[in-house]
Protein backbone atom coordinates (compact mmCIF):
# COMPACT_ATOMS: atom_id res chain seq x y z
CA UNK A 1 0.00 0.00 0.00
CA UNK A 2 2.74 2.43 1.00
CA UNK A 3 4.81 1.47 -2.06
CA UNK A 4 1.93 2.45 -4.38
CA UNK A 5 1.58 5.87 -2.73
CA UNK A 6 5.27 6.54 -3.19
CA UNK A 7 5.15 5.59 -6.87
CA UNK A 8 2.05 7.77 -7.44
CA UNK A 9 3.61 10.78 -5.74
CA UNK A 10 6.80 10.41 -7.77
CA UNK A 11 4.81 10.18 -10.99
CA UNK A 12 2.87 13.41 -10.30
CA UNK A 13 6.00 15.37 -9.42
CA UNK A 14 7.80 14.17 -12.53
CA UNK A 15 4.87 15.21 -14.73
CA UNK A 16 4.78 18.70 -13.21
CA UNK A 17 8.50 19.20 -13.79
CA UNK A 18 8.16 18.14 -17.44
CA UNK A 19 5.34 20.67 -18.02
CA UNK A 20 7.42 23.64 -16.78
CA UNK A 21 9.13 25.72 -19.47
CA UNK A 22 12.84 26.35 -19.07
CA UNK A 23 13.23 29.94 -20.27
CA UNK A 24 16.25 32.23 -19.99
CA UNK A 25 15.74 35.69 -18.41
CA UNK A 26 13.57 37.87 -20.66
CA UNK A 27 15.94 40.84 -20.36
CA UNK A 28 18.83 38.75 -21.61
CA UNK A 29 16.74 37.50 -24.55
CA UNK A 30 15.78 41.06 -25.53
CA UNK A 31 19.40 42.17 -25.28
CA UNK A 32 20.60 39.33 -27.51
CA UNK A 33 17.84 39.83 -30.10
CA UNK A 34 18.58 43.56 -30.39
CA UNK A 35 22.35 43.03 -30.54
CA UNK A 36 21.96 40.27 -33.15
CA UNK A 37 19.72 42.48 -35.28
CA UNK A 38 22.08 45.47 -35.16
CA UNK A 39 25.33 43.46 -34.86
CA UNK A 40 26.24 46.16 -32.35
CA UNK A 41 26.06 46.30 -28.56
CA UNK A 42 26.03 50.11 -28.79
CA UNK A 43 22.95 50.27 -31.04
CA UNK A 44 21.19 47.59 -29.00
CA UNK A 45 21.82 49.63 -25.85
CA UNK A 46 20.39 52.77 -27.50
CA UNK A 47 17.27 50.88 -28.63
CA UNK A 48 16.61 49.38 -25.20
CA UNK A 49 17.60 52.57 -23.31
CA UNK A 50 20.32 50.85 -21.25
CA UNK A 51 24.11 51.07 -21.15
CA UNK A 52 26.41 49.11 -23.44
CA UNK A 53 27.82 47.45 -20.32
CA UNK A 54 24.34 46.24 -19.41
CA UNK A 55 23.90 44.67 -22.85
CA UNK A 56 27.28 42.94 -22.55
CA UNK A 57 26.42 41.63 -19.07
CA UNK A 58 23.00 40.32 -20.17
CA UNK A 59 24.47 38.51 -23.17
CA UNK A 60 27.16 36.89 -21.02
CA UNK A 61 24.38 35.83 -18.63
CA UNK A 62 22.46 34.30 -21.55
CA UNK A 63 25.54 32.50 -22.89
CA UNK A 64 26.23 31.08 -19.42
CA UNK A 65 22.62 29.95 -19.13
CA UNK A 66 22.70 28.29 -22.56
CA UNK A 67 26.23 26.95 -22.24
CA UNK A 68 27.02 28.25 -25.73
CA UNK A 69 28.71 31.27 -27.27
CA UNK A 70 26.42 33.47 -29.36
CA UNK A 71 28.84 36.18 -30.54
CA UNK A 72 32.47 36.35 -31.56
CA UNK A 73 34.61 39.39 -32.26
CA UNK A 74 36.95 39.62 -35.24
CA UNK A 75 38.88 42.82 -34.69
CA UNK A 76 36.24 45.52 -34.27
CA UNK A 77 33.59 43.49 -36.11
CA UNK A 78 30.88 41.70 -34.11
CA UNK A 79 29.66 38.45 -35.66
CA UNK A 80 27.16 35.79 -34.65
CA UNK A 81 28.39 32.28 -34.08
CA UNK A 82 26.70 29.39 -35.87
CA UNK A 83 24.46 28.82 -32.85
CA UNK A 84 23.78 32.54 -32.59
CA UNK A 85 22.69 32.68 -36.25
CA UNK A 86 20.30 29.80 -35.64
CA UNK A 87 18.91 31.22 -32.41
CA UNK A 88 18.41 34.87 -33.48
CA UNK A 89 15.59 34.52 -36.08
CA UNK A 90 13.68 32.03 -33.93
CA UNK A 91 13.89 34.38 -30.96
CA UNK A 92 12.94 37.44 -33.05
CA UNK A 93 9.80 35.67 -34.26
CA UNK A 94 8.88 34.65 -30.71
CA UNK A 95 9.34 38.21 -29.40
CA UNK A 96 7.24 39.58 -32.29
CA UNK A 97 4.43 37.19 -31.34
CA UNK A 98 4.69 38.17 -27.68
CA UNK A 99 4.57 41.87 -28.61
CA UNK A 100 1.56 41.34 -30.90
CA UNK A 101 -0.32 39.31 -28.28
CA UNK A 102 0.41 41.92 -25.61
CA UNK A 103 -0.73 44.74 -27.86
CA UNK A 104 -3.98 42.94 -28.65
CA UNK A 105 -4.60 42.44 -24.95
CA UNK A 106 -3.81 46.06 -24.06
CA UNK A 107 -5.67 47.58 -27.01
CA UNK A 108 -8.49 45.26 -28.02
CA UNK A 109 -10.36 48.03 -29.85
CA UNK A 110 -9.69 47.54 -33.54
CA UNK A 111 -11.13 50.98 -34.25
CA UNK A 112 -7.91 52.75 -33.21
CA UNK A 113 -5.03 53.49 -35.63
CA UNK A 114 -2.05 55.48 -34.35
CA UNK A 115 0.25 57.12 -36.92
CA UNK A 116 3.29 59.39 -36.61
CA UNK A 117 3.89 61.53 -39.73
CA UNK A 118 6.42 64.13 -40.82
CA UNK A 119 4.82 67.59 -40.39
CA UNK A 120 5.33 68.62 -44.01
CA UNK A 121 3.94 65.35 -45.39
CA UNK A 122 0.98 65.51 -43.00
CA UNK A 123 -0.08 69.04 -43.88
CA UNK A 124 0.66 69.03 -47.62
CA UNK A 125 -0.29 65.50 -48.65
CA UNK A 126 -1.87 63.20 -46.08
CA UNK A 127 -4.42 65.35 -44.24
CA UNK A 128 -6.12 66.59 -47.44
CA UNK A 129 -6.66 62.93 -48.40
CA UNK A 130 -7.69 61.46 -45.05
CA UNK A 131 -11.38 62.02 -45.69
CA UNK A 132 -11.16 59.51 -48.54
CA UNK A 133 -9.82 56.90 -46.09
CA UNK A 134 -12.53 57.71 -43.55
CA UNK A 135 -15.18 57.28 -46.24
CA UNK A 136 -13.83 53.79 -46.99
CA UNK A 137 -13.32 52.82 -43.33
CA UNK A 138 -15.68 54.79 -41.07
CA UNK A 139 -15.13 52.14 -38.38
CA UNK A 140 -11.45 53.17 -37.90
CA UNK A 141 -10.46 56.10 -35.68
CA UNK A 142 -7.22 57.69 -36.86
CA UNK A 143 -4.94 59.34 -34.30
CA UNK A 144 -2.29 61.27 -36.20
CA UNK A 145 0.74 62.86 -34.53
CA UNK A 146 2.77 65.29 -36.62
CA UNK A 147 6.43 64.92 -35.65
CA UNK A 148 9.87 64.80 -37.22
CA UNK A 149 11.22 62.95 -34.18
CA UNK A 150 13.36 59.92 -34.96
CA UNK A 151 11.33 57.12 -33.43
CA UNK A 152 12.40 53.49 -33.85
CA UNK A 153 9.23 51.78 -32.59
CA UNK A 154 10.99 50.51 -29.48
CA UNK A 155 7.69 51.12 -27.69
CA UNK A 156 4.11 50.49 -28.80
CA UNK A 157 3.27 54.19 -28.99
CA UNK A 158 2.38 54.11 -32.72
CA UNK A 159 1.25 51.49 -35.22
CA UNK A 160 2.74 53.17 -38.30
CA UNK A 161 5.14 55.95 -39.21
CA UNK A 162 5.69 57.98 -42.37
CA UNK A 163 9.29 59.08 -42.70
CA UNK A 164 11.77 60.34 -45.27
CA UNK A 165 14.92 58.32 -45.83
CA UNK A 166 16.67 55.59 -47.77
CA UNK A 167 14.23 52.84 -46.76
CA UNK A 168 16.43 51.10 -44.19
CA UNK A 169 15.31 51.06 -40.56
CA UNK A 170 16.71 48.24 -38.43
CA UNK A 171 14.08 45.70 -37.40
CA UNK A 172 11.28 47.47 -39.30
CA UNK A 173 9.54 46.95 -42.61
CA UNK A 174 9.39 49.90 -45.02
CA UNK A 175 7.07 50.34 -48.02
CA UNK A 176 7.95 52.98 -50.60
CA UNK A 177 5.22 55.63 -50.83
CA UNK A 178 6.88 57.81 -53.47
CA UNK A 179 10.25 58.98 -54.66
CA UNK A 180 10.89 62.69 -54.48
CA UNK A 181 12.23 65.26 -56.94
CA UNK A 182 13.20 68.90 -56.41
CA UNK A 183 12.42 71.73 -58.81
CA UNK A 184 11.82 75.49 -58.48
CA UNK A 185 8.18 76.42 -57.75
CA UNK A 186 6.58 79.82 -57.21
CA UNK A 187 3.30 81.69 -57.48
CA UNK A 188 1.94 82.35 -61.00
CA UNK A 189 2.23 86.12 -60.50
CA UNK A 190 5.91 85.86 -59.62
CA UNK A 191 6.58 83.58 -62.59
CA UNK A 192 4.86 86.04 -64.94
CA UNK A 193 6.92 88.93 -63.59
CA UNK A 194 8.21 91.40 -64.12
CA UNK A 195 10.80 90.06 -64.37
CA UNK A 196 9.29 86.94 -65.93
CA UNK A 197 10.86 83.55 -65.35
CA UNK A 198 11.46 82.23 -68.85
CA UNK A 199 14.83 80.49 -68.54
CA UNK A 200 16.70 79.24 -65.45
CA UNK A 201 19.11 82.18 -65.56
CA UNK A 202 16.17 84.47 -64.69
CA UNK A 203 16.44 83.18 -61.12
CA UNK A 204 19.22 85.76 -60.67
CA UNK A 205 16.47 88.39 -60.32
CA UNK A 206 14.25 86.74 -57.69
CA UNK A 207 14.44 85.80 -54.02
CA UNK A 208 15.21 82.18 -53.19
CA UNK A 209 13.41 80.24 -50.44
CA UNK A 210 15.17 77.40 -48.60
CA UNK A 211 14.08 74.35 -46.61
CA UNK A 212 16.67 71.91 -47.97
CA UNK A 213 20.44 72.31 -47.48
CA UNK A 214 21.59 75.18 -49.68
CA UNK A 215 23.83 72.76 -51.57
CA UNK A 216 20.63 71.40 -53.15
CA UNK A 217 20.17 74.68 -55.02
CA UNK A 218 23.80 74.44 -56.18
CA UNK A 219 23.23 70.91 -57.51
CA UNK A 220 20.06 72.06 -59.28
CA UNK A 221 21.94 75.01 -60.83
CA UNK A 222 24.65 72.67 -62.08
CA UNK A 223 22.01 70.46 -63.67
CA UNK A 224 20.23 73.48 -65.20
CA UNK A 225 23.46 75.05 -66.46
CA UNK A 226 23.29 78.24 -64.34
CA UNK A 227 26.47 79.97 -63.20
CA UNK A 228 26.84 82.43 -60.35
CA UNK A 229 23.42 82.18 -58.70
CA UNK A 230 23.72 83.46 -55.10
CA UNK A 231 22.24 80.42 -53.38
CA UNK A 232 23.35 81.51 -49.90
CA UNK A 233 20.91 84.43 -49.95
CA UNK A 234 17.18 84.28 -49.29
CA UNK A 235 14.80 83.15 -46.56
CA UNK A 236 15.15 79.82 -44.74
CA UNK A 237 12.49 77.59 -43.19
CA UNK A 238 12.82 74.49 -41.00
CA UNK A 239 9.90 72.75 -42.69
CA UNK A 240 9.15 72.10 -46.36
CA UNK A 241 5.48 73.04 -45.90
CA UNK A 242 6.44 76.52 -44.68
CA UNK A 243 8.70 77.11 -47.68
CA UNK A 244 5.92 76.03 -50.04
CA UNK A 245 3.42 78.31 -48.31
CA UNK A 246 5.82 81.24 -48.63
CA UNK A 247 6.09 80.43 -52.35
CA UNK A 248 2.27 80.34 -52.67
CA UNK A 249 2.18 83.82 -51.06
CA UNK A 250 4.59 85.15 -53.70
CA UNK A 251 7.53 85.63 -51.33
CA UNK A 252 10.05 83.95 -53.61
CA UNK A 253 11.00 80.76 -55.44
CA UNK A 254 11.35 77.54 -53.44
CA UNK A 255 13.25 74.46 -54.52
CA UNK A 256 10.06 72.52 -53.97
CA UNK A 257 9.55 68.87 -53.13
CA UNK A 258 7.24 68.02 -56.02
CA UNK A 259 5.20 65.41 -54.19
CA UNK A 260 4.36 67.85 -51.43
CA UNK A 261 3.71 70.62 -53.95
CA UNK A 262 1.48 68.44 -56.16
CA UNK A 263 -1.91 69.70 -54.93
CA UNK A 264 -0.81 73.36 -55.14
CA UNK A 265 0.52 72.79 -58.66
CA UNK A 266 -2.72 71.14 -59.80
CA UNK A 267 -4.80 73.91 -58.27
CA UNK A 268 -2.67 76.62 -59.86
CA UNK A 269 -1.52 78.11 -56.56
CA UNK A 270 2.02 77.21 -57.61
CA UNK A 271 3.70 76.77 -60.98
CA UNK A 272 6.86 74.92 -61.96
CA UNK A 273 8.55 77.36 -64.38
CA UNK A 274 11.31 74.98 -65.52
CA UNK A 275 11.26 71.27 -66.32
CA UNK A 276 14.65 70.55 -64.73
CA UNK A 277 14.11 68.19 -61.77
CA UNK A 278 16.81 67.23 -59.29
CA UNK A 279 16.36 63.66 -57.98
CA UNK A 280 16.30 63.46 -54.18
CA UNK A 281 18.02 60.46 -52.59
CA UNK A 282 15.51 60.58 -49.73
CA UNK A 283 12.08 59.15 -50.49
CA UNK A 284 8.86 58.84 -48.46
CA UNK A 285 8.29 55.50 -46.70
CA UNK A 286 5.61 53.83 -44.62
CA UNK A 287 7.50 52.29 -41.69
CA UNK A 288 6.20 49.73 -39.17
CA UNK A 289 7.13 46.70 -37.06
CA UNK A 290 6.38 43.40 -38.87
CA UNK A 291 3.82 42.42 -36.21
CA UNK A 292 1.77 45.57 -36.91
CA UNK A 293 0.20 43.96 -39.99
CA UNK A 294 -1.61 41.53 -37.69
CA UNK A 295 -3.97 44.43 -36.93
CA UNK A 296 -6.69 44.79 -39.60
CA UNK A 297 -6.81 48.59 -39.30
CA UNK A 298 -3.07 48.77 -40.07
CA UNK A 299 -3.40 46.58 -43.14
CA UNK A 300 -6.41 48.63 -44.31
CA UNK A 301 -4.52 51.92 -44.03
CA UNK A 302 -1.41 50.50 -45.67
CA UNK A 303 -3.38 49.22 -48.67
CA UNK A 304 -5.24 52.53 -49.04
CA UNK A 305 -2.14 54.72 -48.67
CA UNK A 306 -0.01 52.85 -51.21
CA UNK A 307 -2.89 52.78 -53.70
CA UNK A 308 -3.60 56.49 -53.19
CA UNK A 309 0.05 57.42 -53.65
CA UNK A 310 0.29 55.39 -56.85
CA UNK A 311 -2.85 56.98 -58.32
CA UNK A 312 -2.18 60.58 -57.30
CA UNK A 313 1.51 60.95 -58.08
CA UNK A 314 1.46 61.38 -61.84
CA UNK A 315 4.09 63.88 -63.03
CA UNK A 316 3.16 67.57 -62.89
CA UNK A 317 3.85 69.32 -66.22
CA UNK A 318 6.20 72.31 -66.17
CA UNK A 319 4.84 75.76 -67.04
Amino acid sequence: MSDKRVILTFSIRKTNRQSMRRLPPLGALRAFEAAARHLSFTLAAAELCVTQAAISHQIRQLEDWLGARLFERRGHVLKLTTKGRTYAPELAGALDRIAAATLRLQEPDERLLRITVLPSFASRWLVPRLEAFRALHPEIDVRLVSSAEVWEFATERFDLGIRSGLGKWAGLKADLIAREGLSPVCSPSLANGPPALRVPADLHHVRLLHDTPREAWRYWCDQAGIDGLEVDAGASFNDASLALQAAVEGQGVALGRLMLAADDLRAGRLVQPFDVVLPNDYSYWLVYPPAALDKPQVEAFRAWLLSEAKQRNEPIPAL
